[in-house]
């Protein structure tokens, strides 16, 4: 089925490379145009250059979740070129893991800021333009595996993507009331070969939640881990997202999509 999203207007957050870049290359194919937003420069003109050449539309602007003059600025320039938003994927994360007790305040607050501050900004500045724009609208929040169970060394993340996981659907709710058409979901993924496992592996311990990380390899954590026995895609996540941007998932709002080969119930 093509042209699930035809006609959309697409932001996505942290969409410079891995489940981000994947998001928004998968909307793109889809038919909507995406704006691609993070703090990574190159990578995200290279993903604008990748989805421009498969014959999508994309551009790239620089965004800091973190701070709201960014986001008031990113949404006005949204509304100014495209006169619309449809969907919001607030992807962008970090992932520090550690004892919580070896954590500084100031890691744990940068954490925050970026996975719960920057969703927060994300809906706060975002829906409204969804609502000027008269169709209703989907927002995706990328919470985790670790945002439905606890794991060692790993507080400071679990605590950010939970707080994610329960916003979202706090704000589905309050959409729903509104009778805004604004739908907003949640989708938490397992072992997925993304960069932020640069910053967790080698951190928590096997047989947690989260995924053993004593092994060496990403692959060797999701043989041990995973029920299905391997890791997951970025892509494999960006096929649930652009389900819960389409109108296929008109029906679906508060939910939390969890993709992670079984992970979250073993």
């Amino acid at each position: 089925m093509a042209g699930r999203v035809e006609g959309k207007v697409a932001l996505v957050t942290g969409g410079a490379s891995g489940i981000g870049r994947a998001c928004a290359e998968r909307l793109a194919q889809e038919g909507a145009v995406v704006v691609v937003t993070d703090v990574q420069d190159a990578k995200g003109a290279e993903t604008v250059e990748a989805i421009a050449a498969a014959g999508g539309k994309a551009e790239y602007l620089r965004h800091d979740v973190t701070s709201e003059d960014a986001w008031i600025g990113v949404v006005a320039q949204v509304e100014a070129r495209h006169g619309r938003l449809d969907i919001l994927v607030n992807n962008a994360g970090i992932g520090l893991g550690g004892s919580v007790f070896d954590m500084s305040l100031a890691d744990f607050q940068r954490q925050t800021a970026v996975n719960v501050d920057g969703v927060f900004l994300g809906v706060k500045h975002a829906i409204p333009l969804m609502r000027k724009s008269g169709d209703g609208g989907s927002v995706i929040n990328m919470s985790s595996v670790a945002g439905l169970k606890g794991a060692p060394n790993l507080a400071g993340y679990c605590a950010t993507k939970g707080a994610v996981r329960l916003f979202t659907k706090a704000v589905a709710m309050e959409c729903a009331n509104a009778k805004d058409g604004v739908r907003v979901n949640s989708v938490h993924p397992g072992i997925i070969e993304t960069p932020i496992w640069d910053t967790i592996v080698g951190t928590v311990e096997p047989g947690s939640n989260a995924g053993p990380a004593r092994p060496a390899t990403l692959d060797a954590m999701a043989e041990m881990a995973v029920p299905l026995g391997f890791k997951g895609l970025p892509g494999d996540i960006a096929d649930g997202v652009l389900w819960l941007a389409s109108a296929e998932s008109r029906y679906v709002t508060g939910a939390e999509l969890v993709i992670d080969g079984g992970l979250s119930v073993r």
